[in-house]
């Protein structure tokens, strides 16, 4: 497991029973966590004390309450800035866990020792964006929803790298990646978040299982004479490490060597000393 363990304003305090107590910056939450199925006995007093708790709803769907929280405020990671906001779906606008992966791709970057130009695919706020133009590379960062594309604009400007070289896509991410290959245009890192999820912009329906392997197999296209490194997150609880492992050795390194390594992405708990997997990601690197 890889686990994001240099966080100095984000803490997961305890999770269990389908819940996890956090603290971003000074605010305490509690959120839903399909992962934490087991029981805890709350001896924590911050689980009755939280700012905000976001609860689910019978009829599906949920809601924040007791939100004794500002709009917006914000988190740091290193020399990166964030922006947090309590979003309608119980999200915060950040996934602490991909630190590891800001920090993989940023040594990465760093120490290539030549220009590096990055696509970050279903890139939401921009955590991985920022993380790469902080490291020195050029990255064109496309998400579907012009929100989050703002978002993550706010995000560069809190982390000082708004004047790197960014480009960002308001785009389905499937039509952009075509568009890009035939214009010739190519990477030496690629970056996906995809969903489990979602519709495209003709109603289309996409489901990782089925879409996952003829999407990877069109985005490895745009990668470079000389890539640096490919990586996949996977949130599907069902979809096993291994799986990514096996898309990027046979689409990415049956061409250009290198080697994948595929593990969970973790959180430490505070009040256990025992990690909360986050779903897996899938890394193939040159070399």
């Amino acid at each position: 497991m890889w686990v994001s363990d240099e966080w100095k304003d984000y803490e997961l305090i305890d999770c269990g029973s389908g819940e996890k107590l956090e603290r971003w910056g000074k605010y305490i939450l509690v959120r839903p966590d399909p992962q934490a199925i087991w029981q805890t006995p709350r001896t924590d007093p911050r689980w009755d004390r939280a700012n905000a708790r976001y609860a689910r709803s019978a009829t599906g769907g949920g809601q924040w309450a007791k939100k004794e929280v500002p709009e917006r405020w914000s988190a740091r990671y290193k020399d990166l800035t964030f922006h947090i906001k309590p979003m309608n779906f119980k999200h915060t606008g950040l996934f602490p866990e991909q630190a590891a992966n800001w920090d993989f791709c940023g040594d990465l970057i760093r120490k290539a020792g030549r220009p590096v130009s990055v696509l970050n695919l279903f890139a939401y706020t921009g955590g991985a964006t920022v993380a790469c133009a902080a490291a020195g590379a050029s990255v064109c960062h496309v998400d579907a929803a012009r929100g989050m594309v703002s978002w993550a604009k706010e995000n560069a400007q809190a982390s000082g790298v708004a004047d790197r070289p960014i480009r960002w896509i308001v785009d389905d991410c499937g039509k952009f990646v075509q568009r890009e290959i035939r214009r010739g245009h190519t990477y030496d890192g690629i970056i996906m978040d995809p969903p489990s999820y979602g519709r495209g912009p003709s109603g289309e329906i996409w489901k990782l299982e089925e879409n996952l392997w003829p999407f990877v197999e069109l985005v490895s296209q745009l990668l470079s004479e000389r890539p640096l490194f490919f990586l996949i997150n996977s949130y599907t609880t069902g979809l096993a490490p291994s799986v990514l492992t096996y898309i990027l050795e046979t689409l990415v390194t049956k061409r250009y060597g290198g080697h994948t390594e595929s593990q969970e992405l973790g959180l430490p708990v505070t009040n256990t000393g025992l990690c909360l997997p986050c779903g897996a990601t899938g890394r193939w690197m040159a070399g």
